[in-house]
């Protein structure tokens, strides 16, 4: 499926302009840079707001973890101290298992995938997830691409040479779980301090899509990446359900349609700008590999990861169903 027919099919559940009564400002908190790719959504974001509000509702944007760690923001907008938080999917598990499914490896494995994963049916299954399980509405995805290995060790060309690598992971049980099956030693640690353990060598790599790894400057610390497909970022905008609840139905509407055509916005900045990203990442010294026996990761993810985690995630029938869903086109 190309990028304006993703588009095109992210555009569908488009809703009606409303009109908004009540002015005011709301914080959004966010790990990445402004000029990633979560600074590319939420600015689009804002922009959508105060648009479609006719200037009463403005979004503040507080990136690269000025208002604290991923986990720290999400429990934040859950306890409705902090308006919204666009973080990670890795960071949002602890506070609902189920949605661990979409941290899987090798569960989604192209572009079209994801989409189809975060709309339409499966999209409205995630909100519901979280609303229960986390006390939390999901507005929006941002499309990030796959988390590719970097590390500042050795060139990574197959499961040999990634094993003993110390990994940054988030605090994901199924995350850690997928590294530790391939022969890394994954360690859970906050997004926040993963360049400064990097640089002093604490772990050796992290793995993270081309924007991210790009806007972060891992270049400076991290001189070999390696394409591994185990796993597509997304990146939910969360808002809790006390904030939610506390809205109008017309300002509830703004924030529900602005997050989807953000999403929209994400999808074209990701497909446009990770080759650049990927370019700029090369121009500044790192080496790009790819995976010789990939075959085998995804082998090892589906007998050793994929079961070991099914009971967490609702079970085996209900992760089936979503595999299903996602091969449907």
């Amino acid at each position: 499926m190309k990028c304006k027919q993703l588009v095109k099919y992210l555009a569908i559940s488009a809703l009606a302009l409303p009109v908004l009564a009540s002015a005011k400002t709301m914080k959004l908190g966010m790990g990445d840079p402004i000029d990633s790719d979560q600074g590319a959504f939420a600015t689009r974001f804002a922009e959508l707001v105060e648009y479609y509000s006719d200037g009463d509702i403005k979004v503040k944007l507080f990136p690269g973890g000025a208002l604290g760690s991923e986990t720290e923001m999400v429990q934040n907008a859950r306890l409705g101290s902090l308006d919204m938080a666009l973080v990670g999917i890795g960071n949002v598990t602890p506070f609902s298992k189920k949605l661990g499914a979409l941290t899987m490896p090798y569960l989604i494995t192209n572009s079209t995938q994801a989409v189809l994963a975060t709309t339409g049916e499966l999209g409205a299954y995630w909100n519901g997830l979280a609303k229960e399980e986390a006390g939390m509405n999901i507005l929006g995805w941002t499309y990030s691409n796959f988390r590719y290995l970097t590390n500042s060790k050795r060139p990574v060309k197959n499961l040999e040479d990634v094993k003993g690598l110390k990994i940054r992971v988030p605090q994901n049980s199924i995350m850690l779980k997928s590294w530790e099956v391939f022969g890394a030693n994954p360690i859970a640690m906050a997004w926040t301090e993963t360049f400064t353990a990097l640089q002093q060598k604490v772990v050796d790599g992290q793995d993270n899509p081309y924007i991210v790894n790009n806007t972060m400057k891992f270049y400076e610390v991290q001189p070999y990446l390696t394409e591994v497909h185990h796993q597509y970022s997304l990146q939910p905008l969360l808002i809790g359900n006390r904030t939610m609840g506390k809205l109008s139905e017309e300002d509830q509407a703004i924030l529900i349609r602005s997050g989807l055509e953000a999403q929209e916005y994400a999808l074209v900045f990701q497909m446009t700008e990770s080759e650049n990203a990927k370019q700029n990442m090369i121009a500044n010294g790192v080496e790009v590999f790819e995976l010789e026996d990939e075959d085998q990761w995804i082998k090892l993810a589906k007998e050793k990861v994929w079961p070991a985690f099914y009971d967490d995630i609702g079970g085996k029938e209900s992760f089936d169903n979503v595999l299903n869903k996602l091969q449907q086109k």
